[in-house]
Order: structure tokens, then sequence, then C-alpha cells
């Protein structure tokens, strides 16, 4: 059905738990799977791994976004299974969404496999969804995982 699935990570548990699920599709399909990373490209004003906080560069700031994506890339290959062999892309850009969106039109992706919060009621209304988000911008069919 689909021969190029981008997913979205982040490292999170949701996005962890749909890896199993992505892998069951590409194994099913014969499909690529790109997994897509987005990261603000502004620093913090301030990094603090303690009490004692610090500046940061932008250069600076770019290594740590790239070292963490690298992690999550790995993280999430191994979730996928050693038969799965993912590309992966770094994205900046401070809107999520956007940034998944430019991820799947750089991978030239045929569909976006998203994991959902669940967020409904008053917390959805709060802390919005990233998957409505791309649903509505999106030109590409978004599947979104339970």
């Amino acid at each position: 059905m689909f021969k190029h699935l981008l997913v979205p990570v982040d490292g999170s548990d949701v996005s962890k738990k749909s890896l199993k699920k992505v892998a069951e599709l590409a194994k099913a399909d014969g499909a690529l799977v790109t997994l897509v990373y987005v990261s603000d490209p502004m620093p913090p004003l301030v990094y603090s791994d303690s009490t004692m906080g610090y500046g940061i560069t932008q250069k600076d700031h770019q290594k740590v976004c790239d070292a963490y994506a690298a992690d999550v890339f790995k993280k999430a290959a191994t979730q996928l299974g050693v038969t799965i062999k993912a590309k992966t892309v770094h994205i900046s850009n401070a809107n999520l969404s956007e940034g998944i969106l430019e991820g799947a039109k750089k991978s030239k992706a045929d569909v976006i496999v998203m994991a959902s919060h669940k967020r409904t009621g008053i917390k959805g209304v709060l802390l919005g969804s990233e998957t409505h988000e791309v649903i509505v911008h999106s030109k590409l069919p978004v599947l979104v995982l339970g």
C-alpha cells in the first residue's frame, strides 16, 4: 500500500510504542522507513542541568540537538528491529508540525505515520495536538497509531 513511511520520533514512550506497529507496516508493504526528529533552532536562554544555569551559543546548541537526535534515532532503530533499515532526517524548526511536514517533503515519503498522545478535553485544548496540526496541513495521508 505505502512504499515510504515517515515516522516522527522524539524519544517519548508514546513514540517508542508506535515503532513496533511501524515495523509491522513496513514489513507487510516492503516499505522504506525514514525517522524524523525536529528540534528547536533557537537555544533556550539558559541550559540547566543543575541549579546553576549557563548560556549557550547557537553553534553549541546545534551540536547538542544533533547529539540528542542521533541518540533518539539509535534507540528508535533498536525498537524497529534489525530487519528494518531506517533512514534519518533531523529538522530544525521551531514549529513541530511544520518540521514534520518539511521532513516528509525532504524524504519524499508517501505517508506520515504518527503516534497520538490521545489528549482530549481541557488537556487537548491547552496542550494542543501536533498530530492534529499535521493532519490539517499535510498534503500526504497521515496514519495515526493509537
